[in-house]
């Protein structure tokens, strides 16, 4: 009798797996969108990931129902705004420093879905935290900056919603297969006027396809593989160690070096984040 098996992959290995390439990913974009502007490399990235995935997985157009189209759609473009959003902040802001606004997004939305009310005052914490990390008392915050990512993070929050209903109906990668063309065209009238416009070099689009092959096909794809055997609270208690991510390779990749109080801010977004979270493993989606 044949039974199904488990892929023997933890989904928090691959959770974590996608969080490291999603941070290296925005990281290497920072030469990019120094020559053709955030959205113009988020529409590159977006528009080889389609490639990339038509390629590897060919869209499931014949097992489309009509039920599925809102939810496709709407991961579609928040995803690509939640990209271009977030690269828009780490043009002004410093990479672990948008992670961790970003953040507020999904805690937030961990938060209400909570079944303990007091989970709501974790979302107040991470904000001292992440206030902490801007330091407005020196003067230099950048609000535009702040803005971008704190609108990334509202996409952030339904992405991860929308992420766990397609990856329920349809298997691997196959979902993002039809949600990234949808990011590509709702984008395209940002990115296509940057791209033109901007200073390109021969080096671009090469690197844009090499970002695009990290993020968004494999780090999108683990994510999704990820979602579909955990719950919303579980996947969140991991998502609180991506600030800290953000801060390792904005480090390492383009030598952003935090403060102390940095560094207490963003331990702070992490605690709250872990203590926002409860739950465990998610039952098996079906098929």
């Amino acid at each position: 009798m044949n039974r199904r098996r488990s892929t023997g992959v933890p989904p928090w290995s691959m959770a974590v797996a996608a969080m490291l390439a999603v941070q290296l990913s925005n990281a290497l974009s920072v030469p990019v969108i120094e020559r053709i502007g955030p959205a113009g490399t988020a529409w590159l990235r977006m528009c080889f990931g389609v490639v990339f995935l038509w390629i590897i997985a060919r869209p499931a157009i014949r097992s489309l129902r009509r039920a599925d189209l809102p939810a496709l759609l709407a991961l579609g473009v928040v995803t690509g705004f939640m990209t271009t959003f977030f690269l828009a902040a780490v043009d002004r802001i410093p990479l672990g420093t948008a992670v961790a606004i970003e953040f507020l997004g999904p805690l937030t939305v961990a938060g209400l879905m909570s079944r303990q009310r007091r989970a709501l005052v974790w979302p107040f914490l991470a904000l001292i935290g992440v206030v902490l990390l801007t330091e407005p008392w020196h003067g230099g915050i950048d609000l535009a900056g702040v803005g971008f990512a704190l609108a990334a993070g509202v996409c952030w929050g339904l992405y991860n919603l929308f992420t766990q209903h397609v990856g329920d109906r349809f298997s691997g990668i196959s979902g993002l297969s039809l949600t990234i063309p949808v990011a590509a065209l709702a984008t395209l009238p940002l990115g296509l006027p940057q791209l033109v416009g901007g200073e390109f070099a021969w080096w671009v689009l090469p690197a844009a396809a090499g970002i695009a092959l990290i993020t968004p096909v494999i780090a999108f794809g683990l994510e999704m593989l990820a979602l579909r055997r955990m719950t919303h609270t579980a996947f969140g208690t991991l998502l609180s160690v991506e600030p800290a991510f953000g801060i390792l390779i904005g480090l390492l990749v383009l030598a952003q070096t935090p403060s102390p109080m940095q560094l207490l801010g963003i331990a702070i977004v992490i605690v709250a984040g872990a203590a926002a979270q409860r739950g465990g493993r998610r039952d098996a989606a079906s098929p």
